[in-house]
């Protein structure tokens, strides 16, 4: 099996695990993988996470033409911001999980770090997580709004929509995503009830550790 033959199989076996623990649904979510000659293999607009094809994902060119496949989700807008502004990411994911969206909807939340430092991994995996306006989905100006953090933010999540994440790799992009709403259901489970958060120190000690970006 050649390397993009197994990529093909990792996405869609990556992306059958998140929609079998109701992470996204229906025919929401995408996928994107950076590939050795700059081009993108991605998930294709209106599929299902649970009922990807390896031989239907999209592939496209480092300029951003479809080569083979189907056509690609219509959120490539925000895929690319990412990869523009961000040399590391080799994965962009989004998903449409329910208690990352619910947070995004209620009063309060920071939009520099919409995350409470409840455990030291949301700030391994995610840094701080921006929260981006409501665009129509698809609409380029969510790339636009993506490129206007200049590279800073590995996440971010999009209000009343969904989370997006970037990662080094596949794997580590979906561990990212699945830590962002594990984390979002812990606040909306602890909302009101005063919860011990992390300290600064405590904050200071993961980030120096674990080399977090937090600025």
């Amino acid at each position: 099996m050649t390397a993009e033959a197994q990529l093909r199989e990792t996405v869609c076996e990556l992306a059958r695990s998140i929609y079998d623990r109701g992470l996204t649904h229906g025919a929401s979510g995408n996928i994107s993988v950076r590939m050795p000659d700059g081009g993108l293999l991605v998930t294709p607009t209106g599929s299902s996470f649970g009922r990807l094809d390896p031989a239907r994902l999209s592939r496209l060119d480092a300029a951003g033409t479809l080569v083979e496949g189907d056509k690609p989700t219509k959120e490539m807008p925000l895929h690319r911001a990412f990869y523009e502004t961000r040399s590391t990411a080799g994965a962009v994911v989004h998903l449409h999980s329910t208690h990352s969206v619910a947070l995004s909807m209620l009063p309060g939340i920071d939009p520099d770090n919409m995350l409470p430092p409840l455990t030291a991994y949301s700030i391994m995996r995610l840094g701080k997580v921006q929260l981006l306006p409501y665009f129509l989905p698809g609409d380029a100006a969510t790339g636009d709004a993506i490129r206007g953090l200049a590279g800073r933010r590995s996440a971010v999540m999009l209000a009343n929509h969904g989370p997006v994440v970037a990662g080094k790799d596949l794997e580590a992009a979906v561990y990212a995503v699945e830590e962002l709403e594990e984390t979002a259901r812990l606040a909306l489970l602890t909302r009101g009830l005063q919860p011990r958060q992390l300290t600064p120190e405590q904050i200071a000690g993961v980030v120096t550790a674990f080399d977090v970006e937090w600025s």
